[in-house]
């Protein structure tokens, strides 16, 4: 696989560095960017070197016909055409070539509504009694941040000293490089500054990232998923009865959305707090425990006519 990597850069290696450029003076995070030029590295492979002049809406739909067959779903379909519209998109811009071969190939529908997958309260505290590690309250900070602000593990990782602010807000810069402010609560205020006290030095850069690794770096994303990861393993050993839950370190962000929703927080709200573009998508949260439908059907409850004994 290196090698075919290595063989398309030897082949794509201007229009790879042009897609590059354009990405990162459209200024989309270094995971969007990664995702998308391996994305780009992998429809290349695939055309038999072909000039991307002469790349066709057929063969980038035979690309995604073959990701299909490979188990992908509608959610990572939809990427990768995103991914090869941006890029064609990026060569036209930089005068490279004049047509998109991806831009009239529609999306896949997507599941509506789907409800989310989430913790409770109880499991909640669970989780956090199964933190462990050299590093705990760096962990713990970690685990809080995501379930009780409802932070990407994205957002986790980009999150710097400077951003925890002295009024007990972080400022997170979020999709799209929008910053939204969190106003925390005093409980997770208190973490956060246990875990920057035990916090090790950066040793190279200017910059100051919250979440620091045992090597001086900026903790990665795989990192960071994987203390949420295990200790989400941790609490499926101590409640047999999550075994079978898809669990993730993005349910906890669905867990704090939920939590929220059964507090009362309206949906403007909570759309702000989760730094969603559109509310439709926060929308999804209020199916999990919609108070005034279960209301609706109870107004109904006494006017149901029970004319016979029922077994």
């Amino acid at each position: 696989m290196r090698n075919r990597r290595h063989e398309v850069w030897e082949r794509y290696g201007i229009e790879l560095e042009l897609f590059s450029i354009w990405m990162k003076n459209k200024g989309m995070t270094k995971s969007t960017h990664q995702a998308y030029l391996n994305d780009a590295c992998r429809f290349l492979a695939t055309v038999n070197e072909a000039e991307t002049r002469r790349i066709t809406r057929l063969d980038v739909m035979r690309f995604l016909s073959e990701c299909r067959e490979k188990g992908a779903g509608d959610e990572t379909r939809n990427r990768k055409l995103s991914s090869l519209r941006s890029f064609f998109k990026a060569l036209i811009e930089m005068e490279h070539q004049d047509g998109n071969p991806a831009a009239m190939i529609a999306k896949s529908k997507q599941e509506k509504n789907r409800i989310p997958v989430y913790l409770e309260e109880n499991e909640l505290e669970r989780l956090l009694q199964a933190i462990q590690g050299k590093y705990y309250a760096r962990n713990v900070a970690i685990v809080l941040l995501m379930a009780f602000a409802g932070l990407r593990v994205g957002e986790v990782h980009r999150m710097n000293v400077q951003d925890f602010r002295q009024d007990g807000s972080v400022h997170i810069l979020g999709k799209g490089r929008k910053w939204r402010v969190i106003p925390l609560p005093d409980p997770l205020q208190r973490v956060l500054r246990e875990a920057l006290a035990e916090r090790r030095d950066v040793r190279q850069g200017k910059e100051q990232p919250f979440f620091v690794s045992q090597f001086g770096r900026r903790l990665s994303i795989r990192m960071i998923q994987t203390v949420a990861d295990d200790t989400i393993k941790l609490l499926k050993e101590a409640m047999p009865a999550l075994a079978d839950k898809k669990l993730s370190s993005h349910k906890l962000r669905h867990s704090f959305a939920t939590m929220q929703i059964r507090s009362g927080t309206d949906i403007r709200t909570l759309q702000e707090l989760l730094g969603h573009a559109s509310i439709g998508t926060t929308q999804i949260y209020t199916h999990i425990d919609n108070r005034q439908l279960k209301e609706a059907m109870n107004n109904i409850s006494a006017k149901i006519p029970i004319t016979r004994r029922l077994k």
